[in-house]
């Protein structure tokens, strides 16, 4: 990022901040994620799983599609990463 962008970021990022903790909508928003953080882990773990098994199956595809390439062209190396 450019030193040019830091200014006008900055001046949007203090701008959000003040919207959320200066309006009653923003506060209600603020109450609403502090009321319902304690239901955090237990959301965050179900999607970790459900991405964990997501992950997974694209790392069989992709292991599936490597080694049909590996039997088409033999003569290619595979390079470790």
């Amino acid at each position: 990022m450019r030193t040019k962008w830091y200014v006008p970021v900055a001046v949007a990022g203090l701008s959000g901040l003040g919207l959320l903790f200066l309006t009653s909508r923003g506060r209600a928003a603020l109450r609403w994620v502090f009321d319902n953080l304690d239901r955090a882990p237990d959301t965050l773990l179900g999607w970790n799983e459900a991405a964990q098994r997501e992950l997974d199956h694209i790392q069989s595809a992709l292991n599936r599609v490597a080694s049909t390439l590996q039997a088409t062209h033999p003569e290619t190396r595979t390079r470790a990463i």
